[in-house]
């Protein structure tokens, strides 16, 4: 039996299924992390000057850094989408071979097979 080299349709509809599930809860983060930004600049010119002025700078450069980190996520997850979309979701960019179900329901976003990204760890 050859062995397989793509997800059928219905195995790319379930992890399109699973893809959106995890974009609408990696947006909701994002924008609780820029509502937060938002209130903390709004109300940093409201605080007494002098006192905690580097926890405010602190906190918003940590804010800054999650939303950061969320939108890539969100970015990672709408490429996915777009893979799915043509067909190529799934397969590892650097073997060519099918991801495992069990890494991509894991990590819905990856583009590399657990060997593949083991050896770019390696390779660093």
């Amino acid at each position: 039996m050859a062995e397989k080299t793509r997800y059928s349709d219905d195995e790319l509809a379930e992890f399109d299924k699973l893809i959106d599930g995890k974009l609408s809860k990696a947006n909701q983060e994002l924008q609780y992390y820029l509502a937060q930004i938002r209130e903390l600049a709004e109300n940093d010119g409201t605080k007494l000057k002098g006192l905690d002025d580097g926890t405010g700078t602190l906190e918003s450069s940590r804010l800054q850094q999650m939303a950061a980190r969320q939108r890539k996520l969100v970015q990672h997850l709408e490429n996915a989408k777009m893979r799915i979309a043509n067909k190529v979701y799934g397969i590892c960019r650097d073997t060519g071979k099918l991801i495992s179900k069990e890494r991509l329901k894991a990590v819905p976003h990856a583009t590399l097979s657990i060997t593949a990204k083991q050896n770019q760890i390696k390779g660093k």
